[in-house]
This record gives C-alpha cells, sequence and structure tokens, in this order.
C-alpha cells in the first residue's frame, strides 16, 4: 500500500517506478547532450558551422507544433548526430535520463537510418543502438531494462517498409520487440503498409501506431485500415470517433497517451484539464502515460505523473495503480511483466 494522505509531489513522481512506452530516441535527447556533441565535434570539425543546439533550441522553447517539430529534426537533429560517436553518445544519455527519472520500463523507438556520405548503413545504425540496450541490460546495477522498437515513417515507400520489417525480424532476438507506425501524419497513405504490418504480426512481432493525431489523419478510412493490422497498442488517439473508441475498448488495445506534447504541440484544443486522458482513465484497456519527445516538450514522465496529479485529482495510490496499468501492454517477455508486478507490489512509496 501506499500511503495516500501526503499530498503528490515532483520527489513522489520522480521515485514512481515508472513504464515508458511512447519514447522516440531522437526526440529524447535532451539540449544538454545535444550542446555537448555540438561542441565536439566543432573542435573536431573547424569547418563544422551547425549553430550551437543552445541558441537554435532555446532551454524555454517548447512550442513545437505538428507542422514544425517534424522539419527541426530533418534540418537540425539529424544533421548534429549523423555519425556513430554521436549516435552512441545520445543514445547512452537517452538512457541514463530516464533511468535518472525513475523509469524501470523503457521501449525506445527509432527509424532506421541511413547516412550515406558517413558510410553508416540502416543495418549498422540499427545494430549500433541495439548494442548500447543490451551494454545496459547486462549492467546489474542499472535499474531499468530497456527494448527497441523499429518504426516505419509514413512517408516511406512500399519496399522501405519492407526493409524495417526485415531489420526487425533480424534483430528480434537481439532486443527488438515492436514495429511502430509514425512520421509527419499529414502525409502518407498507410493503406499501403498492411502487407508489411501484417507480415511483422505474423512474425510475431507486436505493433504500436500513431492513431488519429489529426483531423486528417483521422479519416474513416484510416482508422479502418490501421485498426485491421490488429494494433496490440496506440499513441495519441486524439480525434476518436465513438465508433472507433467502443472498437479499442473491445479489442484491448493498450494506449499511450502524451500529455504535454499534446499540449505544447496544439493537438488539442485546450489545456491539460481537457485532455482526452480523463475520459480513457476511466476505461479498463491498458494504459500508459508518456512523453513522446522529452528533449522537444522538456517534460520528463516524472513531470507526466504529477501533471495527471495535478490536474485530475489522483492522490498517490491512484498515481501508482496508473503507473501498473501500463504492465499487461509492454512489448517484453512474460519474465519482464513479472519483474513489473513484483517491483510495483514490494515498492511502497517511502524513501
Amino acid at each position: 500500500m501506499v500511503a495516500t494522505a501526503a499530498p503528490v509531489d515532483s520527489d513522489f513522481a520522480r521515485r514512481l517506478p515508472k513504464i515508458e512506452l511512447h519514447a522516440h530516441l531522437t526526440g529524447s535527447i535532451s539540449r544538454v547532450c545535444l550542446h555537448g556533441i555540438w561542441k565536439t565535434r566543432r573542435a573536431q570539425e573547424p569547418g563544422f558551422d551547425l549553430q550551437d543546439p543552445l541558441v537554435a533550441l532555446p532551454p524555454a522553447k517548447v512550442g513545437f507544433d505538428i507542422k514544425t517539430v517534424f522539419p527541426w529534426f530533418s534540418s537540425y537533429v539529424y544533421r548534429l548526430c549523423n555519425d556513430l560517436p554521436s549516435i552512441v553518445r545520445s543514445t547512452r544519455a537517452v538512457l541514463q535520463d530516464f533511468q535518472d527519472d525513475g523509469v524501470v520500463y523503457l521501449e525506445l523507438r527509432t527509424t532506421p537510418r541511413a547516412i550515406v556520405d558517413r558510410g553508416i548503413t540502416k543495418d549498422q545504425y540499427v545494430k549500433t543502438v541495439l548494442d548500447i540496450l543490451q551494454e545496459h541490460n547486462r549492467d546489474a546495477t542499472n535499474t531499468m531494462r530497456v527494448f527497441l522498437i523499429i518504426s516505419i515513417d509514413r512517408r516511406n515507400t512500399v519496399s522501405e517498409a519492407e526493409e524495417v520489417v526485415d531489420l526487425a525480424l533480424k534483430y528480434q532476438s537481439a532486443g527488438v520487440v515492436g514495429l511502430d507506425l509514425c512520421g509527419d501524419p499529414a502525409r502518407g497513405d498507410v493503406h499501403v503498409f498492411t502487407a508489411a504490418f501484417t507480415r511483422a504480426k505474423s512474425a510475431g512481432l507486436k505493433i504500436t501506431l500513431h492513431f488519429a493525431e489529426i483531423e486528417a489523419s483521422s479519416t474513416d478510412k484510416e482508422l479502418q485500415s490501421l485498426l485491421s493490422w490488429k494494433p496490440d497498442r496506440l499513441g495519441h488517439v486524439i480525434h476518436v470517433k465513438k465508433e472507433f473508441q467502443e472498437r479499442i475498448e473491445k479489442g484491448c488495445i493498450g494506449l499511450e497517451l502524451c500529455l504535454s506534447c499534446n499540449i505544447h504541440a496544439k493537438m488539442i484544443t485546450g489545456t491539460y484539464a481537457d485532455h482526452h486522458f480523463g475520459a480513457w482513465r476511466r476505461s479498463p484497456i491498458p494504459l500508459a502515460l508518456c512523453t513522446d519527445d522529452v528533449g522537444v516538450f522538456c517534460s520528463p514522465l516524472s513531470q507526466e505523473y504529477l501533471l495527471a496529479a495535478t490536474h485530475f485529482g489522483l492522490d498517490r495510490a491512484q498515481l501508482k495503480a496508473l503507473a501498473e496499468r501500463a504492465i499487461p501492454s509492454i512489448f517484453g517477455s512474460p519474465d519482464e511483466q513479472s519483474r513489473l508486478q513484483t517491483l510495483f507490489s514490494q515498492w511502497t512509496g517511502s524513501m
């Protein structure tokens, strides 16, 4: 049991064991880490002319909307972290940041990147990230376990999507636990990826989808296509008609909800108290609070839990129950589920 008399504060939210299921690797790199990589690149490459990230992205700036966040990644972060040392350094930093925030289980997602001018293939990129994740998991002193979800971008061709599935299957025994659909929701016809996701599902990979992020990606045709793939989880679920809400509940599909991202990116109307978390939390299906892009929106998972407690009146016991609620929908093994269930049953909230 967790005592409910004391109010939820930032210290409790940080110490609370948490499960993160919707974190993009590139979007989770802190500005401090980006600045360190920039300084190293400047010292090693005199002609490196990319602007200091602390200038390009001031510490107080969180107002990226859905139209500006994707160009930011392609025009800046991908250009800065475009060699193996920076990929290794940033991945390690992201893992440490999540662990320091009290995360005990992390599913990190990334889109395979080929960096042609550096001679880096998509396969090499995925293997590099997996090597860091395996290194982390082998260290018995680490309190967090981490696994990888590989993403198909909505802007991909069919052949590119099939290549992503090939990589996911190749590295399934090395820590890849699922396949994601992501990318600019205003672009692409998702129906063309049906065969790719069907193949992945048949091979035992779990599936999570960015779902109904904006009105343009929330047509009946698109949502019907996405649900026909039998996804295990859905992210965002913002513009969802009652018909599809009922199908999600009937299928007991897990949800990944991102408060600060949806507010700062103006993906919903209103503020935190208006977020659809308020409605979905009363549903019996698995639910996880998530960060999405903590490096962009500057709200770690502990802050997301504190925001939920503040705006929806949750006490300490309710917040712990909320954190536990994600366990059935993790893509990790039954052993991982058992580890988490034991961890939560033993955690009392005391110092």
